[in-house]
């Protein structure tokens, strides 16, 4: 939905600090934090019709984006 907010600091806000911590500490959790980043970004812009693409191109883009946040979300779980 337009005006959602997909960041982690939204999506997870018990991990705010853990997040931060991680991104520093952790090439790897940098990595897909930064890929989730980006692809919510890409996804916003396209729904606020900033980029046009395909619906089903976006579907995937979204897709990915939840792949990240549960491999994202399953280290913050393990590094709790």
């Amino acid at each position: 939905m337009l005006g959602e907010k997909h960041d982690l600091a939204h999506e997870l806000p018990e991990f705010r600090d853990l997040i931060h911590e991680l991104k520093v500490s952790s090439r790897h959790f940098a990595k897909l934090f930064d890929e989730y980043d980006d692809l919510d970004h890409q996804i916003r812009r396209c729904e606020a019709e900033i980029e046009v693409h395909a619906d089903d191109f976006v579907e995937e883009l979204k897709k990915k984006r939840l792949a990240l946040k549960d491999e994202l979300f399953h280290i913050l779980k393990e590094n709790a």
